[in-house]
């Protein structure tokens, strides 16, 4: 396992989208669907900075849930649609919406933490 100085910036669009190692670019982030790994199986950084905390659920709210709920609430007013309508149409739109981009939208914030060595605020 080598110093962190001999990695080059990487960027955190490009390794956090794939849910890559923010260091070396070639481990991996997730244990699972959400779950960070304890650390990156490759170069050994450990991931105990990472806190995204809400940050992914915040993000696909505002740019996916929001205009889907839209969609849907145009829907039954200008339509009128029966509930099965709403099933077939409005519950897989929530769902391919809301739950595929929380994974690079996680790996992204933990990638750009690691990458602006974001840090918890001191007061001095």
């Amino acid at each position: 396992m080598c110093d962190k100085h001999d990695y080059p910036p990487l960027n955190p669009v490009k390794v956090g989208t794939r849910g890559l190692c923010p260091r070396c670019g070639e481990g991996h982030l997730f244990n699972g669907f959400l779950t960070l790994k304890p650390s990156c199986e490759v170069c050994g950084l450990s991931y105990d900075f990472a806190d995204p905390a809400d940050g992914p659920a915040f993000f696909v709210i505002c740019f996916a849930c929001v205009p889907a709920v839209i969609f849907a609430l145009w829907m039954e007013v200008a339509f009128q649609a029966p509930y099965w309508v709403h099933l077939f149409t409005t519950l897989p739109l929530l769902l391919l919406t809301c739950i595929p981009p929380l994974r690079p939208l996680k790996g992204w914030l933990v990638a750009s933490q690691y990458f602006y060595k974001a840090e918890e605020g001191k007061l001095v």
